[in-house]
C-alpha cells in the first residue's frame, strides 16, 4: 500500500496535481510554523489558541494557491464562485482544525514535545484528510 502510493506520487495520473497540492502545503505548513512560533513565543498566546489563528491564516493561503496552480483545471475565477469555492475549503479545512488541534494537544501534553515538532505532526497527518476533502468537495473531479 504504502510503495503503490509512492509510486502514485510520481507516476500516477493524479501524480502532478498530488505534488503541487504537497509543494502548496509545504509552503502553507511553513506559514504557519511561523505564524504559530510568533503567537505563542514572541507574543506568548496559549499555543492551542495560536495554532488556531494560524491554521485560519493558512486557510486562505492555501486556497489562495491551491486555486491558482493545483487545481487550476477547475480555478474558480468568477467573484461568487470564487468566495463559494473560499467558503468550501474553509468548512474541509475547518473541520480539520479539531483533528489537528486534538494531535497538537496531545502531543504537547502526553509526550515530550514542544508545539512547534506536535505541530508538524498534526499538520501531516491532518494534511491526508484535507487533500482527499478539497479534491473531492472543493474542487470536484479537478
Amino acid at each position: 500500500m504504502f510503495r503503490s502510493s509512492l509510486r502514485a506520487l510520481v507516476s500516477g495520473p493524479l501524480a502532478p496535481q498530488l505534488r503541487r497540492f504537497v509543494a502548496v502545503g509545504i509552503v502553507a505548513a511553513t506559514v504557519q510554523m511561523l505564524l504559530l512560533w510568533l503567537f505563542v513565543d514572541v507574543a506568548t498566546l496559549n499555543y492551542l489558541l495560536g495554532a488556531l489563528v494560524a491554521i485560519e491564516v493558512t486557510i486562505v493561503l492555501s486556497y489562495v494557491l491551491n486555486n491558482a496552480w493545483t487545481f487550476r483545471c477547475a480555478q474558480k475565477t468568477g467573484v461568487v464562485e470564487y468566495l463559494y469555492g473560499l467558503l468550501k475549503t474553509n468548512v474541509v479545512r475547518g473541520s480539520a482544525i479539531p483533528i489537528q488541534l486534538a494531535l497538537l494537544y496531545g502531543l504537547v501534553e502526553w509526550s515530550a514535545l514542544t508545539h512547534l515538532p506536535a505541530n508538524a505532526v498534526a499538520i501531516l497527518v491532518s494534511g491526508v484528510y484535507r487533500y482527499v476533502l478539497d479534491a473531492r468537495w472543493t474542487w470536484r473531479g479537478a
